[in-house]
């Protein structure tokens, strides 16, 4: 089920949550395939890449394994993107990055969560969908949360973890992220 804001709600022993559980299994299986490959491979990894979000990446796409993803067919993905080691993205709410985005080591990107009743946690899944616009930098070990889009050219500094919209050209930092000043290009 979808809401009007992009939400996907996934409830527990339906069609959905079991389609959901099949495209866990297939992103592992090929997501263990690229974390065998080397800097070396990047073709290969281009190639595994496209197979796992359903459509070819560029020749400008780069990403140093290893990586991990919940699906993979909710992920879009630009221009000339840059994705390095041991990142995570949990797509079930849709993610779109977008061209000349860097994303630095040990980044979470994560669409999907519970709700806070303990009775509905492990029964309902929740999608929420990230955007990530042109030219955004995320620095190392950030966190982005579901519902969010971080604007044109921003950065997220290391360690943060955000929680709400970026603006475009803004430096956030802190948990949850804040704006810290605006980027201005010399």
């Amino acid at each position: 089920m979808s809401r009007d804001d992009g939400t996907r709600i996934v409830r527990g022993r339906t069609p959905e949550s079991a389609a959901m559980v099949a495209s866990t299994r297939r992103a592992m299986a090929i997501t263990a395939r690229i974390n065998r490959l080397t800097f070396d491979d990047a073709d290969e990894v281009r190639r595994l890449f496209g197979e796992l979000i359903g459509r070819k990446v560029d020749d400008g796409f780069l990403l140093l394994p290893p990586f991990y993803t919940s699906g993979g067919t909710e992920i879009t993905v630009g221009r000339n993107v840059f994705i390095n080691q041991n990142c995570t993205f949990y797509d079930l709410g849709g993610l779109d990055i977008g061209d000349e985005v860097m994303i630095a080591p040990n980044v979470s990107i994560i669409t999907s969560g519970h709700p806070l009743a303990p009775s509905q946690r492990r029964s309902i899944t929740i999608g929420k969908p990230i955007v990530i616009e042109r030219g955004v930098w995320i620095a190392t070990g950030a966190t982005i949360l579901g519902g969010v889009t971080i604007g044109e050219n921003s950065v997220v500094a290391a360690g943060s973890v955000v929680t709400r919209h970026v603006p475009p050209n803004t430096l956030v930092g802190g948990n949850p992220a804040q704006p810290i000043r605006e980027i201005v290009d010399v």
